[in-house]
């Protein structure tokens, strides 16, 4: 007791604690994401509205933002690998800020000088701006990927320091922030837009984006100065030699030599090819760099120890089971209105906060991976429940005239449909209108009650998974990769999300709603079934026991078992 320091107030507590780097960290998200639920929301609005009610723009911008990650994932993971971290967030805040201004502004002056754009050159004017308003949007969105991989998946660690349950609880934070404002900032700009107008509106984003950013890079400035960690950064030439021992030692336990296993992703690999053949150096070579880039990217992410936990968040994409354009539209059909819809999103958005709460929970009781294996089992027997509504009374499910010829004999009467489905791989935010949907006379409310029941009550194991795969790339992935390995974790998410819109377009009927439900189950239970090999891989028959403090104490110590684990 004599060598501790004296006891802070009350007022000196709650100061220290709102000036802290962590309680900065979640400001600045707040903000982050504020911004971009607002943006994400918007633009898909406004892109419906400049083309007459026509889903073609907002789809066509969906399709290049998921194909642009899709591609460019493990290419801008590298970037943020090689580059200091003040640099990285600095440019992604500044390139995605002003690429949402750029926007708004655009959109302003379209929706203020339409007619007159369009008399132009027989509307190649107003085309051409449609094209630029897509083209700045996607470059937004990739700056806004690396600013989530830099500060949620680098910086976020960085801060958490060794403490894996202060890693736990700000992981956790982190996914409240996103549930709230997923619902609180789309509620805000929609209000604007509904009050005012589409020009108030951009308006709106644009001048919060400006005060957004400017405050925002205040905030990182502030976490990186009470960080000094922040500052160095594996993978640099200072440190290049610790990660090399690093990674020949992890080979070397796979009974591979340091010569033969150690390939580092692109910094050190580069330096050899200048240093050994600089004729290599000319054109070509730096034109397929971005190759080579994504190649080593994707064998870096398939090499890593947790690979099968990564698929196995990927795979809980490929499902319909969630609260997008495909379940809203759904639901229409099945007779739920409006108000009735934004009260199960409400309830959903409650359910994945009490994911995150469980998760920080069950993880100090039982340990990270044993928490993915019982989020995984929790989920898929709530989604049990979505697989016995499609056999339920009031179920349209019918197969006797499924087909696949709406895709190429009737393209213009499915065209909005299937525009519906493939607006974006964000497309909670898009409203389907009621009246592009077949009526179907229902005799029982059965049906759509457990589907939504399953959906809402699967959120809970849902996100605490999603926490747990988060936290098993952070303290997995050596530092200097962890940019790329997150790259590519985003790359597979949208290919799985881009795969799901597609078989809805091979399926667009309610009538066959429920194979597609069959499905999505089928393959969320094939992406836990990943899982569970990856946690009797590094458990084995530990799995099913939760350690006492004592025995997870023995545990750490152990070589045999993983400190991820406990």
């Amino acid at each position: 007791m004599d060598n501790a320091g004296p006891k802070k107030s009350c007022c000196e507590s709650t100061r220290d604690f709102f000036t802290s780097a962590k309680f900065l960290i979640y400001m600045g998200h707040a903000l982050s994401t504020w911004g971009d639920r607002m943006w994400n929301f918007a633009v898909a609005v406004f892109l419906v509205e400049l083309y007459g009610n026509s889903l073609l723009l907002t789809a066509v911008y969906g399709l290049v933002v998921a194909g642009s990650v899709l591609l460019l994932g493990a290419i801008i993971g590298d970037w943020v690998d090689k580059n200091a971290r003040l640099k990285v967030a600095r440019t992604s805040l500044v390139v995605q800020n002003s690429c949402v201004i750029t926007c708004g502004i655009l959109l302003m002056f379209i929706f203020q000088y339409k007619e007159q754009l369009e008399a132009m050159y027989n509307g190649w004017i107003l085309t051409t701006c449609y094209v630029m308003v897509i083209t700045i949007a996607n470059i937004a969105n990739l700056a806004s990927t690396a600013m989530s991989i830099s500060i949620q998946r680098d910086w976020v660690v960085v801060v958490a320091g060794q403490d894996s349950s202060k890693l736990a609880d700000m992981n956790a934070t982190v996914r409240i922030i996103d549930q709230l404002t997923n619902i609180l900032a789309p509620m805000l700009v929609g209000q604007i837009m509904s009050f005012g107008s589409h020009f108030i509106g951009c308006g709106f984003i644009a001048g919060w984006n400006l005060a957004s950013m400017c405050l925002e890079y205040a905030l990182l400035w502030n976490v990186y100065q009470k960080t000094p960690a922040l500052a160095v950064k594996a993978g640099q030439k200072d440190h290049s030699h610790e990660l090399k021992q690093l990674s020949a030692q992890k080979e070397l336990e796979n009974g591979q030599s340091p010569e033969e296993s150690f390939q580092p992703l692109m910094n050190e690999s580069s330096a050899v090819a200048k240093a050994e053949s600089p004729k290599e150096m000319g054109c070509c070579y730096q034109v397929s760099e971005p190759l080579r880039t994504l190649k080593s990217g994707w064998v870096a992410y398939y090499n890593q120890s947790i690979f099968l936990a990564g698929m196995s968040l990927a795979f809980l994409y490929m499902t319909v089971l969630g609260f997008d354009c495909i379940t809203t539209g759904y639901a229409y059909t099945q007779g739920l209105n409006g108000s009735m819809l934004s009260l199960l999103m409400g309830a959903s958005a409650i359910a994945g906060i009490c994911g995150t709460v469980a998760f920080t929970w069950v993880r100090k009781k039982c340990g990270l991976i044993r928490t993915g294996f019982f989020s995984g089992v929790a989920q898929l027997l709530c989604l049990m429940m979505c697989v016995v509504s499609v056999f339920a009374p009031g179920s349209p499910f019918n197969l006797s005239d499924f087909d696949l010829s709406h895709l190429f004999s009737k393209p213009l009467p499915d065209a909005d449909h299937i525009l519906n489905v493939m607006t974006s791989a964000n497309a909670t935010d898009v409203v389907v209108p009621t009246t592009a949907l077949p009526s179907i006379q229902l005799q029982s409310y059965m049906s759509v009650s457990l589907l939504f029941a399953g959906v809402i009550a699967a959120r809970v194991g849902l996100w605490s998974f999603d926490l747990t795969v988060t936290q098993l790339i952070q303290e997995n992935v050596i530092e200097s990769e962890r940019g790329v390995i997150n790259g590519v974790q985003n790359s597979m998410n949208y290919l799985l999300d881009l795969l799901h819109f597609i078989m809805v377009i091979m399926a667009p009927k309610p009538e066959t709603f429920g194979l597609l439900v069959i499905i999505s189950v089928s393959f969320v239970a094939m992406g836990h079934l990943m899982y569970f090999r990856f946690a009797f891989k590094t458990l084995g028959n530990r799995l099913f026991l939760c350690c006492s403090p004592e025995q997870k104490a023995e545990a750490v110590d152990s070589p045999s078992l993983p400190a991820a684990a406990v």
